[in-house]
């Protein structure tokens, strides 16, 4: 019988936090998709089904996925490569903000949210935190 694997010391806590909080995300897109486009400021133009085929399949799913794997396997270079992603899409809300002037609340909102998903397990996998 498969088993759950619960983290034992604080740096596996503070990553598997990261992952679940990534498939929250995942799912929340997935199932309320035009929701999600409202939060980050866009919209399904003339509310077209079509539109909604990518935020629900590369956003939700990619990341339930994403989540799952690290979450059902809880090794350091699936939460290394889950690090490395928030990182990414951190300098890459950094490089928005800075040449196409996205400043909106939402987008300092998920600049400090990916910061702290990108921190986690990194903090673990580094050896930051033990």
């Amino acid at each position: 019988m498969i088993e759950f694997y619960w983290p034992e010391s604080s740096g596996e806590w503070l990553a598997w936090s990261s992952a679940a909080t990534t498939g929250l995300i995942g799912f929340f897109v997935m199932f309320m998709p035009r929701l999600a486009l409202r939060l980050f400021g866009l919209q399904a133009k003339n509310e077209r089904s079509e539109v909604l085929v990518m935020p629900r399949s590369v956003i939700g799913g990619f990341y339930v996925g994403f989540a799952m794997a690290a979450l059902s396997m809880a090794q350091p270079f699936i939460y290394l490569t889950l690090g490395a992603s928030w990182a990414l899409a951190f300098f890459g809300c950094i490089i928005s903000m800075l040449s196409d002037g996205a400043r909106a609340l939402y987008s300092w909102i998920f600049l400090l949210l990916s910061a702290v998903l990108a921190t986690l397990p990194l903090a673990f996998v580094l050896g930051f935190i033990p």
